[in-house]
């Protein structure tokens, strides 16, 4: 098991920064590849970021990439999300999850209980 809790959110206005954290706790050697969700209201989860934990390789959403950086610490065994230049869309819940397999997003099995993401125009 994995356990991941996400910290960071908060509320920002248009053009600022927000920082995510993910701490993974438990059995992480399960731990292949770790990701960014979010969900707005009424809207369906989409993938943010995904990170390949061992090589490095990262993904992005179109509507993040040159705006949103992942990376990783794995001496603390966290992940970040570094976002820069938010925009209102960016409102959501973000979830950090986790992948025994692929960074394929059906590959996801573990995931945190999210942070809330705010940002006004």
């Amino acid at each position: 098991q994995v356990q991941l809790v996400e910290s960071g959110g908060g509320s920002v206005q248009a053009g600022g920064s927000l920082r995510l954290s993910c701490a993974a706790s438990g059995y992480i050697d399960v731990r292949n590849c770790m990701g960014w969700f979010r969900q707005a209201p009424g809207k369906e989860r989409e993938a943010v970021a995904q990170i390949y934990t061992r090589g490095g390789s990262t993904y992005y959403a179109d509507s993040v990439k040159g705006r949103f950086t992942i990376s990783q610490d794995s001496a603390k065994k966290t992940v970040y999300l570094q976002m820069n230049s938010l925009k209102p869309e960016d409102t959501a819940m973000y979830y950090c999850a986790a992948s025994s397999s692929s960074c394929r997003p059906s590959d996801f099995g573990y995931w945190g209980q999210g942070t809330q993401v705010t940002v006004s125009s």
